[in-house]
Formats: C-alpha cells, sequence, structure tokens
C-alpha cells in the first residue's frame, strides 16, 4: 500500500488510526466497494463504478457520498499525493451504524476510505482452480460488491495452495459463475461468450466494456450459460478485470484448455484503444491533477 490514504476527503498517512471497533460495517462487512485502474493518472471508467457502487450500496442501504464529483475529487488528491499515476486504487464505502453494538461516539453514518497500490504483474497467462457451490445464484443479494469477501480470500487461498492462480466459481445448478475477483469468458469460433448475471457473476467493469462498448468488425461478445465442459471445449478461455484487463487462461484444474488466442487478442486491442482514448477525453476536460506524466503509457 502507499503511504497515504483518503479517509472522509482527508488525504492522512496509511499508519493514521482511524477504524473503530464500533464502526458495523467494519465489523460486519457492510459496505461496498469498487477496485479502479489509474492510467495516466485518469481513474479508467470512473462513472461505471460509482453506477455500480450506488447501486450495491442503495441494496445493502448502506448510505454514500452525495455526489460523484465530490468522490471523484478527493480520489484525484490521493492520486496526486501518493504519485500514483499508474496504479490499482481501491476506495470503499462503510456504513458506521446499526445494530446492538453500534458504538456511541460515531457521529458520521459512512466513512470512505480509498487507498493505492502498485499495479500487480499478473503474468501472460492464469492456471485455473475449480469451487464447486461458489456461487449461490438464487441468493437476493447475488451480484453486489460488499466488503464481506473473506469467502472470496479463502477460496484464492486454498487455489493457491494447489498451484493455482485463481479459481472458477461454479453455482448451485454446477454452472460456471466467476472467479473470485474476475469474470471469465469462452471463445468459441468468433464468440467470445461469458456467463449471464443469473449465473451469480458480478458485474464486472471490464465484463460490461466488452459487452456493450468495445466492438471488433466479426466478432461477437455475448452472455451464455456455461459449464465446466464448455470450458475444456473451448477454442480459448481469458478471465477480466480492471487491473487484469483480458488475461490469457492456461488451463483449469489442471487440464489445459484451448490455446486459440486470436480472438482475446483482437478484443484486449480494441479494449486499450479504449483505454487510451478514455484517457484522452478526460485529460482533454481536465480530468486529473498536476504532476502527472506527459504522455500515456499504453
Amino acid at each position: 500500500m502507499h503511504p497515504r490514504i483518503l479517509h472522509n476527503g482527508q488525504i492522512i498517512e496509511s499508519n493514521a488510526h482511524t477504524a473503530s471497533v464500533g464502526q458495523v460495517g467494519l465489523l460486519n462487512g457492510w459496505g461496498v466497494f469498487s477496485t479502479i485502474r489509474v492510467m495516466d493518472g485518469v481513474m479508467f471508467a470512473f462513472e461505471k463504478h460509482w453506477e455500480r457502487m450506488s447501486h450495491d450500496a442503495a441494496l445493502m442501504h448502506v448510505p454514500m457520498p452525495a455526489a460523484e464529483a465530490e468522490l471523484r475529487e478527493g480520489l484525484e488528491r490521493l492520486i496526486e499525493a501518493n504519485e500514483a499515476w499508474n496504479a490499482t486504487l481501491r476506495v470503499a464505502v462503510v456504513r458506521n451504524k446499526g445494530g446492538a453494538f453500534q458504538a456511541p461516539h460515531l457521529g458520521r453514518d459512512f466513512d470512505v476510505v480509498a487507498y493505492t497500490i502498485d499495479l500487480n504483474n499478473w503474468g501472460s497467462s492464469a492456471r485455473l482452480g475449480v469451487q464447486p457451490h461458489g456461487r449461490h445464484a438464487a441468493s437476493p443479494m447475488t451480484g453486489l460488491k460488499v466488503l464481506a469477501w473473506s469467502h472470496n480470500l479463502a477460496f484464492l487461498e486454498k487455489a493457491k495452495s494447489k498451484g493455482y492462480d485463481e479459481v472458477v466459481l461454479l453455482n448451485e445448478r454446477g454452472e460456471v459463475s466467476e472467479c473470485t475477483s474476475a469474470n471469465i469468458f469462452a471463445v468459441k469460433g468468433e464468440r467470445a461468450l461469458t456467463p449471464p448475471m443469473s449465473s451469480g457473476c458480478l458485474p464486472g467493469v471490464t465484463r460490461r466494456l466488452l459487452l456493450e462498448d468495445v466492438h471488433v468488425a466479426g466478432l461477437m461478445v455475448e452472455e451464455k450459460p456455461l459449464r465446466l465442459d464448455d470450458l475444456y471445449e473451448a477454442d480459448g478461455v481469458f478471465i477480466t478485470s480492471s487491473t487484469r484487463e483480458l488475461l490469457r487462461v492456461e488451463s483449469v484444474e489442471g487440464r489445459a484448455v484451448g490455446q486459440d488466442d486470436g480472438v482475446r487478442r483482437r478484443l484486449h486491442e480494441a479494449f486499450r484503444e479504449l483505454m487510451r482514448e478514455y484517457v484522452s477525453r478526460q485529460r482533454e476536460r481536465g480530468a486529473g491533477r498536476r504532476g502527472l506524466p506527459t504522455a500515456p503509457v499504453l
């Protein structure tokens, strides 16, 4: 983690004591969060992250900042303070009140906390394990990105102990849902197929952009229910997230999957062009702050 964090609009040192045992959201995972890619000082697709957080917060009864611009401005100051021009940023909104163990001294209904870290090197491919019943698609809270994340961390730790990089989570119907922190796609011919929301997956921002905004002639990106056999029989498999972008999958549960990487590479090229255009537009509008690099990294 970089040395400074954002806490309720203030830039403070990351080792400052800001948490309270009486914050119900802290002890119960009652809050929402998002992980954002910072490129050339610009938070890529910030509007979509804000939209998803606001949607999830409403369903979870988590208060949110009054305005998107208010949160954006604070996060830009954090990026500047850490000089995190090309980094990963995580922002969380934590509910403070509710229930018998609420601290009497807390005046705020919620806390906003954000921090940045260096970009992770994910390598050129990923090896996936498999976790049955890793998602409950029928849950009314399915698809929400909330602070109660320990089950994902446990699934991932178990997979890594077996030599995998990530893990495919199956739902109660045995369908492929997603990974612990990534969506998944199977390539069949000129089609890139990803599980629908009814599978229990999270609506990842990269997934959404591929479905709605990335267009490559001759290629189709669609939602379709998938099972493990669809991954094994696919021409290629890849996973997506804000920090991984589009990462090729090498194997699933030790079994090699199709290695035709042409569709993923073409989609990734178009996705990166979308990223570059977004950053350029935001810079032209004055997004970001002083001290930014003079040329895009990508």
